[in-house]
């Protein structure tokens, strides 16, 4: 996600503008009839007078002999619409989603290598407010924040995405990261969660914006985009747990180096422990577990909580399990530590930092939690619904424990209980 004046985003131009060309066509080649060097060949879209075009609509812009020198959109009120080019210049974004059934005009100018230009102008109607049902979409990841480098940029839907809608959404999810470190996309399998990560974990510093410009999108033929969402936050020191069944202990270090160990009990066999990679979500000083309605129903209140997936798994506050912690399995699934261990580990981890979890009965399951680094770079490109940049890959050596220390936490998930 690249900051500056360009968009980082895989992709070209937005599926549901209408492709009606407006423009110069020769078969003649750029010399011209007599010699002389041509004006660039210069294609827009949406096409001139074109109606009903979505508020998500972006001006694309195709040309052959030369190079785009200006863009200028404005409304029927003669008010000029921000826009920014994406990265491969395909097409122009508005910075913030269209108004419904408003007329918007588009003034291109391409600049030929000879010096010509050729300027297109393309004036279109956006379509009336969206009857259709909205996606619901939740961007977990908030502005104003310090997060750790294992943070995945977290795009949630409800109902979840379908496959052959994922390219159009995967394009209007806008990343930007300074200084630059690109990633990409990744879809968990059934479309309810899209992640956005680097190769390697975030670098200490980096400053991340995201932009889910979603309001008004077609998706596939019944559904649209929601809502447009913000967010730009920064990347903090490097923390990261490592907790192993063998031995009931758990390191926490930071920057590569320990600070410290600290005794767990984890799941009994009936209810085991996730084991595999994954990330601080939230932080609560107090919640309640409440898991009436299951099989094993009961009503608890927690201090120090720290969420690892939707399913209900936390380290927190467990007093009572202190003479089983470093020895003995006991808990609903959770990790358990002392009071004095949680309280520690609340002023020291944040949201954000990975947690790695080795040796117990069950692997984490795609999607249960932000699991974004559960797999291999390989399989995790395999998501995204877009190419890849060729050469995106992991450094021949990465950062051995990511983390960070301070900021806050995205929105809770509404379903989810502990153990």
């Amino acid at each position: 996600m690249k900051l500056g004046r360009r968009l980082t985003l895989l992709g070209v131009t937005v599926a549901a503008a209408p492709l009606v060309l407006v423009g110069c066509t020769d078969d003649r080649d750029h010399e011209g009839r007599h010699g002389k060097a041509a004006p660039p060949e210069l294609t827009v879209t949406p096409g001139d007078q074109a109606r009903d075009v979505p508020i998500s609509a972006e001006v694309g812009t195709r040309v052959a002999g030369g190079r785009i020198t200006g863009v200028r959109i404005t409304d029927d009120k003669g008010k000029e619409v921000k826009a920014e080019p994406r990265e491969d210049g395909s097409s122009w974004v508005p910075s913030a989603p269209l108004q419904p059934k408003r007329t918007y005009t588009a003034e291109v100018t391409a600049t030929g290598d000879s010096g010509k230009t050729t300027t297109r102008k393309t004036t279109f109607t956006t379509m009336p407010k969206s009857t259709k049902p909205a996606v619901t979409s939740t961007l977990y990841f908030a502005g104003n924040r310090t997060y750790g480098t294992a943070m995945p940029v977290t795009v949630a839907f409800d109902p979840p995405i379908p496959k052959e809608a994922r390219a159009d959404v995967q394009r209007r999810l806008f990343v930007k990261t300074n200084p630059p470190q690109p990633g990409a996309w990744s879809w968990v399998g059934d479309g309810s969660q899209v992640y956005y990560r680097a190769p390697d974990f975030w670098k200490p510093g980096t400053s991340i914006s995201v932009r889910a410009g979603l309001a008004g999108l077609p998706i596939g033929k019944d559904l649209v985009g929601d809502d447009e969402r913000t967010a730009t936050s920064k990347i903090g020191k490097q923390v990261s747990l490592e907790i192993d069944n063998a031995t009931k202990q758990m390191s926490v270090l930071r920057d590569g180096k320990l600070l410290r160990k600290i005794p767990v009990s984890m799941g009994k066999p009936s209810t085991p422990t996730s084991s595999g990679k994954m990330v601080i979500m939230e932080k609560h000083q107090f919640t309640t577990f409440d898991t009436r309605g299951s099989a094993d129903p009961y009503v608890v209140d927690v201090e120090d909580a720290q969420r690892l997936t939707w399913g209900g798994e936390f380290i927190h506050a467990a007093p009572w399990s202190e003479g089983d912690q470093g020895s003995t399995n006991v808990s609903h699934g959770c990790t358990n530590v002392s009071n004095e261990a949680a309280d520690w580990l609340m002023n020291t981890t944040q949201v954000g930092d990975l947690v790695t979890i080795k040796g117990t009965e069950v692997p984490l399951t795609e999607g249960n939690g932000w699991t974004a680094w559960n797999v291999s770079w390989d399989e995790y490109v395999k998501g995204s619904a877009l190419p890849v940049p060729a050469g995106l890959g992991p450094a021949p050596t990465n950062p051995a424990h990511p983390g960070a220390v301070a900021g806050g936490s995205p929105a809770p998930h509404p379903s989810v209980t502990g153990g």
